[in-house]
C-alpha cells in the first residue's frame, strides 16, 4: 500500500500546452456548472478554471469514479491498471512511479492521483492536481466522488451516485440481523498480509457486524495492513475467509483447504472461504456496493453463529 515519491524536475511549460486548450473562465458544462470552481481536496484548494476536457487519471478508484459520474468521456488517459470499466482509456502509465514527462505528453487539463509526492512535480508544469489518498471511511469515498463531480461540472450526477450508495448500503446493512456475531479474516495476498478495521476494508465489514480477528495483531507501525502469521489465524478459527488475492495470486477455497492446519478452521469446514474480486474489495469507488453486496450474502447463507 507504499506509494513511491518522486524528485523529478520538469521544464516549465506554458499554461496553454499543459492545458490543452481551456475554454475562457466563466463557461458552463453541460450540467450547468459555472466555472472556474474551487475544489477543496486533499492537497488545498485546486482551482479548476473550465471544464477538463482531457483528464489524466492515475488512480483506478478515480476512474471508476469518473465513469460513474458521467466524467468518462472526459478522460484522456487512465494509469496502468484502471481496468474498470472496460472502456476507460488504460495506458502504460504508472500511478505508483509516475513518469511526469509522460503524464503532460498527454496535454491533462486535470490530473487525478492517489501519489502526494506527485502533486508538486506537476505543480511545476502548471497542471491543476487533485490528489485523493485511500479512503479511511466511507464518507472519505462520498467526499472524493463529490470533489470530482465539482472538478468536472458532473456535480449533480455524482450526488446522485452518493445518495444511490447509500441507500444500497443501508439497506444491505439493514439486511443483516444485528444480533450476529461473527469473526473474519480478510486475506490480501497468501503470504497473510490483512486489513484491519482501522481500513476503510475493515470498516466495511463492520457495518455488518463482523469482528476482524487481526485487529489484535495491529500497531502504529502496521497502519492498519498487519501481516499475520499462519499459527495466528488457525488459532483465531475465524467463522469467514474472504480471499481479496483470488485474481492476482489463485488462491480459491482449494488452495486454502490445502494449507497444513487450515481444515480445522471453522470457515474452511463450513464452506464460509468467500473469493472476492481483488480489485472490487481493494478499491473505494461506487463497486464497494457489490463487495458488501457479496459480504452480505455470505453471512445471510452462513451456518447460525456459535455452530
Amino acid at each position: 500500500m507504499k506509494r513511491t515519491l518522486i524528485g523529478l524536475l520538469i521544464v516549465c511549460l506554458m499554461a496553454a500546452g499543459c492545458t490543452g486548450g481551456n475554454k475562457p473562465d466563466g463557461t458552463k458544462s453541460p450540467a450547468g456548472t459555472k466555472f472556474p470552481v474551487t475544489v477543496k481536496a486533499a492537497n488545498g484548494d485546486v482551482e479548476i478554471r473550465s471544464r477538463p476536457e482531457r483528464i489524466v487519471s492515475l488512480s483506478p478508484t478515480a476512474t471508476e469514479m469518473l465513469f460513474a459520474i458521467g466524467a468518462g468521456g472526459q478522460v484522456a488517459a487512465a494509469d496502468e491498471f484502471s481496468n474498470y470499466p472496460a472502456e476507460a482509456p488504460k495506458t502504460d502509465l504508472s500511478g505508483f512511479t509516475p513518469n511526469v514527462e509522460a503524464i503532460v505528453g498527454h496535454r491533462p487539463d486535470l490530473v487525478v492521483t492517489e501519489n502526494e509526492g506527485l502533486v508538486a512535480a506537476l505543480g511545476n508544469a502548471e497542471v491543476p492536481v487533485i490528489y485523493q489518498p485511500t479512503a479511511r471511511k466511507l464518507e472519505d469515498s462520498y467526499t472524493q466522488m463529490e470533489q470530482l463531480g465539482l472538478a468536472t461540472g458532473n456535480s449533480s450526477k455524482a450526488k446522485g451516485v452518493v445518495a444511490r450508495m447509500k441507500s444500497d448500503i443501508r439497506e444491505l446493512v439493514e439486511s443483516v440481523p444485528s444480533e450476529t456475531k461473527l469473526t473474519y479474516y480478510h486475506e490480501i495476498e497468501q503470504t497473510f498480509f490483512t486489513a484491519t478495521s482501522k481500513t476503510f476494508i475493515g470498516q466495511v465489514y463492520s457495518l455488518l457486524g463482523l469482528e476482524n480477528i487481526a485487529d489484535e495483531a495491529d500497531t502504529e507501525e502496521t497502519g492498519g495492513f498487519p501481516q499475520l502469521s499462519a499459527e495466528y489465524i488457525v488459532n483465531a478459527n475465524p467463522d469467514f475467509i474472504f480471499l481479496a488475492d483470488t485474481k492476482c495470486c489463485g488462491q480459491s477455497p482449494e488452495t486454502v483447504a490445502a494449507r497444513p492446519g487450515w481444515d480445522q478452521i471453522k470457515a474452511v469446514q463450513q464452506g464460509q472461504v468467500i473469493p472476492l474480486d481483488d480489485d472490487i474489495a481493494s478499491r473505494w469507488g461506487p463497486r464497494v456496493v457489490d463487495f458488501l453486496r457479496t459480504v452480505t450474502k455470505a453471512i445471510l447463507v452462513s451456518e447460525p453463529a456459535g455452530t
